[in-house]
């Protein structure tokens, strides 16, 4: 067989996983990275991953872990696929192990576990709260073994364009800019994978970094493969509130004994440290005492903003307190240990706030964090119906042949809600059967990258060199960077936490507005090195044509079911909406299909097994009939 090149668009751990498999298998792999690789957004990741290792003896199992994330994800999952990434975790965080990645360990030398939202057991293996960094790091490392030996050549600095692709509609290679010198070229290959992660930045409200556009994600979509559940996208409930970006404050806080409260006097002057427990209202506690502040991440972000919209938050605002200090005072930890623990995460709070986060309550509010919605993915299920048949090239590829998604690209693996810790893993294994995939895609492919016609090749050049010049506008009449704070606003304001029909119908209609006028941006750098201007403009089109599929998606799911929680339908419908959302891009605006049912073939679908959920949430904080009065607040607005 003749050498075999795959492009990964991506430099974080999907990209660098399926990277890594791929050189194992003798192909060789171009990897392209918008920042440099150790500043992916994995680096980002704070609280551990999660794997059934089950060494404190709590009876836990992969299939317990694969429970919990199905009605985490409140069975909105492909089962087969996650049953396969649970099974897959312990294996993970022993590999991981032996690359070197320091995780804290117990005074006998063990792995230490911590919990997470969502599950009762301790599954989350953690190195202090700067894990996703030490994994990124480490597989960077093996990556670069692969790099020495001419299999991988890592192209930083670069921005992906869009796709080549051949006679039979399969992808071929990318085009991509270089950010430095402004050029444009292109990489023929005999199969593509996007592992660029989310799109935290089309909302105004998110700890995500500002390379978080979801623009190759778009890109895709707009070239015709489909975008599966673009509706949900997973708020965070903890994060510092701040003017630029929200920065994460990891679930392993509360993991860790952190607590959620608020003053049951919303306006009580006292200095938090001085509120006496009577006077405290532990709300996520008082809702559900099993797993308290531990719900998933829809739940406790639902509460929180509940509380907020009351005008219960901390003096008024829209704050709530994420309290530690009592693991100190009442536990008797050591502020070592504590630092150990937590360090990385409460390092950032002090920085930021110039507060002490050991001794003082923090100040938190939800962010958007997560995209569970991302390009769908196939696969294949095995003989038993459970797990994949791991030999088949349908594995982790999208609707276009050749062209792969993994991590927090792919729509697979989270549902309408992602569990903390799930992430890593969801990037770890999936880059893993991506590779798997590809490679039994290539053993099947009739022609190498090096017979692809040059007249493929030339015209998607040609049509992107097109592209850019025609953004050169210096006489246009719209600001770009307003542009994106107009989409941010509109898509957190009409499309976040609290979702309403009337509200989606209003974001559709800016929307729209913002297609007509991101056309129109003027452009006033007319630089051919280090322009930074010009593709700024082309990503802001991006961002507005994937908003587009978000709101659209949420308008036609009438229901609510995990981060989706729409007033006019409060209740999840197994009967209607089990359903995978497809949205295909035209010019006119995305079409829907809801044609795939999700397969259940392991748990059937059944209420979460919270004490709470969104509904019972709004009847307890607000009142029985809230809802039936049409869930509006006189006088209330919108938090911001």
């Amino acid at each position: 067989m003749p050498q075999r090149t795959v492009v990964v668009v991506g430099g974080g751990l999907a990209g660098l996983m399926t990277s890594m498999k791929l050189a194992e298998s003798g192909v060789k792999v171009q990897l392209f990275s918008l920042v440099p690789v150790k500043r992916s957004h994995s680096v980002c990741a704070q609280g551990g991953i999660n794997g059934a290792v089950n060494l404190r003896g709590e009876g836990d199992s992969p299939y317990l872990h694969f429970e919990d994330t199905i009605t985490g994800g409140d069975f909105l999952n492909h089962q087969p696929p996650v049953m396969r990434m649970a099974e897959r975790a312990p294996a993970i965080i022993y590999l991981l192990d032996r690359m070197g990645v320091p995780f804290n360990r117990t005074s006998e030398g063990l792995l230490s576990f911590r919990r997470f939202g969502g599950t009762l057991k301790h599954r989350t293996a953690y190195a202090g709260a700067t894990t996703g960094q030490q994994l990124l790091y480490a597989l960077d490392e093996q990556v670069r073994r692969y790099e020495s030996s001419n299999l991988v050549q890592k192209f930083e600095g670069w921005t992906f364009l869009g796709l080549i692709k051949d006679e039979k509609g399969r992808a071929r290679g990318i085009v991509a800019q270089d950010l430095r010198t402004m050029k444009i070229e292109t990489f023929p290959a005999d199969a593509v994978c996007i592992a660029s992660g989310g799109n935290g930045v089309v909302f105004g409200k998110t700890t995500n970094s500002i390379i978080n556009t979801g623009e190759p994600v778009s890109i895709a979509y707009q070239e015709g493969a489909v975008y599966g559940n673009p509706e949900m996208v997973q708020i965070h409930p903890t994060a510092i509130p701040g003017e630029d970006k929200c920065r994460l404050m990891s679930e392993s806080v509360r993991g860790e004994g952190g607590r959620v409260w608020v003053p049951r006097d919303p306006m009580d002057a006292r200095t938090p440290s001085d509120i006496p427990e009577a006077d405290r209202w532990y709300v996520c506690e008082e809702l559900d005492p099993v797993y308290g502040n531990l719900l998933s991440r829809d739940i406790v972000s639902f509460i929180i903003y509940c509380v907020c919209r009351m005008g219960r938050g901390v003096k008024g605002r829209q704050q709530v307190y994420l309290d530690i200090s009592h693991l100190h005072r009442e536990r008797g930890m050591s502020r070592e240990l504590i630092m150990d623990k937590l360090g990385g995460v409460l390092e950032i709070y002090e920085k930021f706030m110039r507060e002490d986060p050991v001794t003082q309550p923090m100040r938190i509010y939800p962010a958007v964090h997560y995209t569970m919605g991302g390009l769908w993915v196939d696969y294949e299920k095995g003989t038993d119906g459970a797990t994949l048949n791991l030999d088949s090239p349908r594995n982790q590829m999208t609707s276009i042949p050749g062209l792969y998604a993994a991590g927090e690209a792919d729509y697979q693996y989270h549902g309408a809600n992602r569990l903390g810790a799930n992430a890593l893993l969801s990037c770890l294994t999936g880059g893993e059967l991506t590779a798997q995939g590809i490679t039994a895609y290539l053993r099947e492919m009739d022609t190498d990258a090096a017979s692809l016609d040059s007249k493929w090749i030339s015209d998607a050049r040609q049509r992107h060199e097109s592209h850019y010049a025609g953004l050169a506008n210096p006489n246009g009449k719209e600001n770009p960077y307003q542009l994106q704070a107009e989409l941010a606003d509109t898509m957190w304001n009409y499309c976040g936490i609290w979702r309403l029909q009337s509200d989606l119908e209003k974001a559709r209609g800016i929307l729209d507005d913002l297609t007509q006028r991101a056309k129109n941006c003027a452009v006033v750098d007319g630089g051919t090195w280090t322009n930074q201007a010009t593709p700024y403009v082309r990503s802001v089109q991006h961002m507005v044509e994937m908003s587009k599929a978000i709101v659209g998606g949420a308008l036609l799911r009438n229901e609510s079911r995990g981060a989706h929680f729409k007033m006019d339908t409060p209740e999840r419908d197994d009967s209607k909406w089990l359903r995978t959302t497809k949205a295909m891009w035209t010019e006119n605006g995305p079409q829907f299909n809801h044609d795939e049912e999700v397969e259940c073939n392991v748990i059937a679908p059944r209420a979460r097994k919270y004490k709470v959920n969104q509904v019972t949430i709004v009847k307890k904080l607000m009142g029985e009939d809230f809802l039936e009065k049409g869930g509006n607040l006189e006088g209330s607005t919108v938090p911001n």
